[in-house]
């Protein structure tokens, strides 16, 4: 089984790899540059699929018969697969071992303007059915796809209980560099960098509200000239979980699913199941990821299940933020 489990993060780095240079190679033989890349293609229930989205998907299976072995049959799961596909081409779902769920390019509309690298995201886990859940993701995966200026692209991956581990390339030669994950050790969001994602119109006046509170009464005796919290939204969730491992950032929240339904909004743009299945890297990083309400990270390997989250960079950070956190959150969102 350890073996299965290396054998397939390897694998998914290299799907990664693969996914990365495909991008790259477009666009740099792109007569329009990247604005090819921001046409629409087609519209799914869960989101909108762009040109960019397009170019990676018609990779994915091709890779997957060339390279994934035969005695590790798995399900795929991602945006564009409307009935089941497994691998080997055929193989019944409930003959599979494993569910694998993947985001080709989360962070599409940075990516598409060459604002902010994007993330090839991957999870593994047992194979259960519908009863398979983020919690069992045994093999995470996250791999940039950096702006066309970026000369380095990271890549860190997990296997439960082994730690994370993470290098990076060189994309002009290939050329694989060390890297150190450190998540900050700060015990206050005061004077750093924290944030509740608030991307789009929608549910942003509610969710900037119960940030303010929150900043407020951590900090009652501070005025506004003092209770400097900075943020930095970071339009896809691997970003954010990039920011959180690097230490860049001290906590992340994405309440989107909350605030829509206390709004009444009907919406998909939020999180879904595939944005978060790298959540294990954070784990292994001993960083705090789990439910704002508290309650261990969970939802099923779909496309389509709305996922709210919050990050805190350390133990001691998340004792302090978490009971005003959710103070707040029962109260504005009737939780």
């Amino acid at each position: 089984m350890a073996a299965d489990l290396q054998t397939a993060q390897r694998l998914l780095l290299e799907l990664g790899d693969n996914i990365r240079e495909k991008l790259i190679q477009t666009r740099t033989s792109a007569s329009t540059g990247h604005a090819s890349f921001a046409t629409i293609s087609r519209e799914s229930a869960a989101d909108t699929i762009y040109e960019i989205d397009r170019v990676t998907e018609e990779t994915i299976e091709t890779w997957f018969a060339a390279h994934w072995p035969a005695e590790l049959p798995i399900e795929l799961v991602m945006e564009g697969i409307d009935e089941p596909v497994t691998v080997p081409h055929g193989r019944p779902v409930d003959k599979t071992m494993y569910k694998c769920i993947l985001d080709p390019i989360d962070g599409t509309r940075g990516i598409m303007y060459d604002k902010r690298s994007a993330w090839f995201l991957a999870g593994l886990a047992p194979q259960k059915a519908a009863d398979t859940r983020l919690s069992d993701i045994e093999v995470a995966v996250m791999v940039e796809l950096p702006t066309s200026k970026q000369w380095r692209a990271d890549r860190i991956s997990a296997i439960r209980g082994q730690g994370a581990k993470a290098d990076s390339v060189n994309v002009l030669t290939g050329e694989k560099l060390s890297v150190t994950l450190r998540p900050s050790t700060a015990t206050d969001p005061l004077h750093g960098f924290a944030y509740i994602s608030r991307f789009f119109p929608a549910g942003k006046a509610l969710t900037a509200s119960i940030e303010q509170q929150l900043w407020e009464r951590l900090h009652p005796n501070l005025d506004h000239r003092e209770n400097m919290v900075f943020e930095d939204q970071y339009l896809a969730t691997g970003g954010q979980f990039y920011e959180i491992l690097t230490g860049h950032d001290r906590m992340i929240a994405d309440i989107r699913p909350m605030v829509f339904k206390k709004l009444g909004i009907e919406s998909a743009l939020f999180c879904h199941p595939y944005d978060v299945c790298s959540s294990l890297i954070l784990e292994e990083m001993n960083v705090v990821i789990e439910h704002p309400l508290g309650g261990r990270l969970s939802g099923p390997l779909d496309t389509i299940s709305p996922i709210s989250w919050v990050a805190y960079s350390n133990d001691r950070l998340a004792a302090k933020v978490r009971p005003v956190f959710q103070e707040i959150l029962r109260e504005l969102l009737d939780e």
